[in-house]
């Protein structure tokens, strides 16, 4: 419409979304402040847990992909496929109503006693104010967005690439979307610290580490292009 219309306006993009899935910028903003409302509410049901005989603590989080895991488990009868949130994405069943029933389903015929804590802090952790680190990290995302309207260019999006902050043209941040690399150390330290076993087969880790490899590598061609555009007008991503 811009265009037909012949205006002389810039379109510049600010990455938000809590499940930091953004591809080539290094973070999102909203991801600091959704994993520290969601500490508050682990760290609730784990203080719950404790207090009951055989407690089991159960907390869902949102997650674009994550949200999806668990629906091959629920009967076929009760999915909706075809119906759409208002975002245009596939609705999910509520997964962790699921579960909450199942664990207790189990106990009860075993006849073992059980307290479940199941939170779903799911819209406390979408309408709460951005914490401080956020604050901050937004309002150099905003300063970005602005020299670059400034300086004429138009169809990109801001973001810290490397560390260093970039403009990328749109269409680069919405060919894909990032997961989580299971073969990381990241996740690694997630294994260790929440003491969960790996269920990873070897034809799993070889795979993920393949996905890996072809995710450097587009990073590395990306930057290697010279497509993202540096605030001093210069071709370079990185600082």
């Amino acid at each position: 419409e811009i265009e037909r219309r012949g205006l002389n306006v810039s379109v510049v993009g600010i990455p938000k979304t809590i499940d930091n899935d953004i591809a080539v910028i290094d973070k999102s903003f909203g991801f600091d402040t959704a994993v520290e409302e969601a500490q508050r509410a682990i760290n609730a049901v784990h203080v719950e847990t404790e207090s009951g005989e055989n407690g089991v603590g159960l907390v869902k989080l949102m997650g674009r992909d994550s949200e999806d895991a668990g629906q091959n488990l629920i009967e076929e009868h009760l999915r909706d496929m075809e119906h759409k949130d208002a975002s245009g994405n596939k609705a999910l069943l509520d997964v962790g109503l699921w579960l909450s029933h199942n664990i207790r389903d189990h106990f009860a015929k075993k006849k073992i006693v059980m307290n479940l804590t199941y939170i779903d802090p799911t819209y406390m952790i979408r309408v709460i104010p951005s914490n401080a680190s956020d604050n901050v990290y937004c309002t150099l995302l905003v300063h970005s967005a602005v020299h670059g309207a400034m300086a004429g260019y138009s169809g990109f999006t801001v973001g810290p690439v490397n560390g260093g902050h970039a403009y990328i043209p749109i269409y680069r941040v919405t060919e894909k979307q990032n997961q989580v690399c299971i073969t990381d150390r990241m996740w690694a330290r997630l294994l260790s610290f929440t003491n969960q076993p790996s269920f990873l087969s070897p034809e799993d880790i070889k795979e993920a580490k393949s996905k890996r490899e072809s995710s450097i590598q587009d990073l590395q061609m990306f930057l290697a292009d010279g497509k993202a555009l540096s605030e001093d007008g210069n071709f370079s991503a990185t600082s």
